[in-house]
């Protein structure tokens, strides 16, 4: 047998045994998927079949009507919206400066910054606490919010500065001979440039925000303004746990995340390849 021969039937081999793993990946996913369209009657019957009987969505009327997880929903994306927006304006202001104005402070600049994600956020959750405390944000989004900075604007900075040194010094350099200012310059010429950069990091840094389960349960105190993933575990605590619920919430809780991916996985690979270069 030839080299190219034996060459094709590994890369067979490597995709059949991926497809498996794959599989194996997402089967929880799709038996939760399918789980929650079930009736009440099938799920206390057969909780195990795969696919249910009859499609319904008698638990997604119970999670969202009767278990007000619309408010929880709503709560999420404010909060996480906002902390997205804040970290990447904060952010790409300060990987450009850094990548443009201080090139050699950056580099330990950025070491300290990827230092912070050596600690467990567990052994933060004291201090955070009493300092959002005595600033009196306790039960508040704007306390969440500054919390989920305190993570995302590091992460973000750390990653935005691989992007922005991507960008050849000649464009803007062209520009400011055409008589644009350093402002216009970083929004009209290197922003576009770098923006699959930009979206892969707002991404990662909103998904942070939704699934963020720790700060969320320590800060918030108030049914009304909890975010969906502390809803999600306070279905935990009921007296009697129905699993129909819990598999329904479950997936209005992942499926945003799948979904947002799927649509604008391109721009991340494109804007993760981009920055690959540091």
């Amino acid at each position: 047998m030839t080299n190219v021969g034996r060459s094709k039937i590994g890369i067979a081999m490597l995709y059949v045994f991926l497809s498996l793993a794959s599989l194996v990946a997402v089967f929880p996913l799709l038996w939760i998927i399918l789980s929650s369209f079930k009736s009440a009657g099938e799920m206390a019957s057969h909780p195990l079949s795969f696919f249910p009987q009859v499609f319904t969505f008698e638990y997604y009327d119970r999670v969202l009507n009767n278990l007000n997880f619309t408010t929880n929903i709503k709560n999420s994306i404010i909060i996480s919206f906002a902390t997205t927006l804040i970290s990447i304006v904060i952010s790409a202001l300060a990987a450009y400066g850094i990548v443009r104005f201080f090139p050699k402070a950056g580099k330990k600049m950025t070491k300290m910054l990827i230092t912070t994600y050596m600690f467990p956020p567990i052994l933060l959750a004291v201090p955070y606490s009493i300092i959002i405390m005595k600033l009196g944000l306790v039960n508040t989004f704007l306390g969440l919010i500054i919390t989920y900075l305190s993570f995302s604007i590091p992460y973000a900075v750390w990653m935005l500065i691989g992007f922005f040194q991507t960008v050849p010094l000649e464009i803007e350099e062209a520009a400011k001979v055409d008589g644009a200012g350093k402002m216009r310059v970083f929004i009209q010429v290197v922003l576009p440039v770098v923006s699959p950069g930009v979206v892969a990091t707002a991404i990662y840094t909103f998904i942070n925000a939704w699934n963020e389960f720790l700060f969320a349960l320590l800060l918030i105190s108030s049914s009304g303004k909890m975010p969906i993933s502390v809803a999600l575990y306070s279905l935990n605590g009921s007296e009697i746990l129905d699993w129909g619920e819990m598999m329904a919430a479950s997936v209005i809780v992942i499926l945003p995340s799948i979904v947002f991916f799927m649509l604008i996985q391109k721009k991340i690979a494109g804007g993760l390849a981009d920055g690959s270069v540091k």
